[in-house]
């Protein structure tokens, strides 16, 4: 039974989204390994604060 044209078509076509899909796939692989995301470490106590906290509570020395 020969093959229309159409079903060629739609089986080229899909083959071809594969082909794209395959590459989009090694494309992120290889972006992932180069993008490593920051290493989480566990915290035993509170972070410390910044500069901007480090200073005294405004109204703290009892002035309104």
């Amino acid at each position: 039974m020969p093959t229309t044209f159409q079903k060629r078509q739609k089986e080229m076509k899909r083959q071809e989204k594969a082909r794209m899909k395959a590459q989009r796939r090694a494309q992120k692989k290889l972006e992932g390994t180069a993008n490593e995301e920051e290493e989480l470490h566990v915290l035993n106590g509170p972070r410390p604060l910044g500069e901007e906290f480090t200073g005294g509570l405004p109204n703290e020395d009892g002035r309104e």
